[in-house]
């Protein structure tokens, strides 16, 4: 297998010390299945962790084994590209909560026997940041070079570099915030009353019946996916054309291109997500406010950080806008923290840090290049001999 080669791996955690929640509850242990691509250097200085998305996974690059596509950041990690496995070893973790192979709702309770189902405790960010913090325990690693991600990664990055700042040299927060505002809270309600409202859901143990509730969880799908994408992309992507036909049906099927699209969206998630994670996870993600846990002040939890910060935000993102990066960048500002701040331009919308996107992808790369020098790290030339 060639060296940057990525490998899937599961590693229990919390057997001989629970992990405790910050609901105080005690869990453990707790099964972590994750990606590492790559080599960890001699000194152990050159580990980068990617925190994924709400529907995203741990396998970051390489072929996705479950829907047997390019891993959703294939396009940023490997050998040669921005993030260089000829010179980083990449890690990244299904999420606590996950259905990837990580412990969460719909594996089996060792106490009853049955999947948790809404027995699972209720998780937050910073659950899945402990988690994250064992496995790299477990694997030898201190700190880490690089902690980066978007959207839901980017509020675990958030989270990392408050927890845990002498772990973290750069933290790039890309697409995300240090909270949830009430507009997201509310899009995620819908999913989850759309989930709780299909007569397959069974209160959470539609395992134990052999069923799933593919009819709210494909709505929630669309609901979110809507979120994902701005105005123009929907525009310049569907406009008001029609699917495979030259005049409306005067009904309710799929007449537009763009309900077709939400449609394949929909039910092309039911086959791979477990609808009680995402009740669970998107509570995660409502959950989340950094100024909260820390007096009411977000500087507060970046006080005496000697990380180094690179904010990324998109233009045309409304579901995390750059309000909310600027929020961010003005509290480190306010610290005198080692921060740099990017608005890329670009009209695709919260999705963009997904998509092929040149000015954000030559942002990322000069960022990481320069901390890397600043690391004694080889540059990727040097790497790749």
């Amino acid at each position: 297998m060639p060296l940057d080669a990525p490998e899937n791996k599961t590693l229990r955690v919390g057997e001989d010390r629970p992990i405790r929640l910050d609901s105080g509850l005690d869990l453990g242990p707790v099964t972590v299945a994750y990606q590492t691509i790559g080599q960890l250097n001699a000194e152990r200085s050159n580990a980068v962790l990617v925190c994924h998305a709400l529907t995203g996974d741990h396998f970051v690059a390489g072929v996705n084994p479950v829907t047997g596509k390019p891993g959703w950041w294939d396009a940023l990690v490997g050998p040669g590209k921005v993030i260089d496995t000829r010179r980083f070893f990449v890690i990244c973790a299904n999420v606590l909560g996950g259905c990837m192979g990580t412990t969460g709702p719909r594996d089996i309770n060792p106490e009853t026997g049955q999947p948790w189902g809404l027995g699972f405790p209720v998780i937050t960010i910073g659950d899945m940041v402990t988690v994250q913090a064992r496995l790299l325990d477990a694997l030898g690693i201190d700190q880490l070079f690089c902690v980066i991600g978007g959207s839901m990664g980017g509020m675990q990055v958030l989270e990392w570099a408050a927890s845990h700042p002498s772990r973290v040299f750069t933290a790039v927060p890309i697409a995300a915030s240090y909270r949830h505002s009430a507009q997201n809270i509310a899009f995620h309600e819908v999913g989850r009353q759309s989930i709780m409202a299909d007569p397959d859901w069974r209160g959470g143990a539609y395992h134990e019946h052999g069923v799933i509730p593919h009819r709210g969880l494909a709505v929630a799908r669309m609901t979110a996916h809507i979120t994902y994408l701005s105005e123009t992309a929907l525009h310049r992507k569907f406009g008001r054309r029609l699917q495979d036909r030259d005049r409306v049906t005067y009904g309710f099927d799929a007449d537009f291109q763009v309900e077709s699209y939400l449609r394949h969206q929909g039910s092309t998630f039911v086959d791979r997500f477990d609808a009680n994670s995402y009740l669970y996870i998107t509570r995660a993600m409502d959950y989340f406010d950094l100024a909260t846990e820390h007096g009411g002040k977000l500087a507060n939890a970046f006080r005496d950080t000697r990380t180094r910060f690179c904010v990324i935000s998109f233009s045309s993102d409304w579901l995390f806008p750059t309000v909310e990066s600027r929020a961010i960048v003005q509290a480190l500002n306010s610290v005198a923290a080692n921060v740099s701040f990017v608005e890329v331009e670009s009209d695709k919308g919260h999705d963009a840090f997904l998509l092929d996107e040149p000015e954000f992808h030559e942002t990322l790369r000069g960022f990481l290049d320069g901390a890397a020098r600043h690391r004694g790290l080889p540059a990727s030339a040097e790497a790749a001999s």
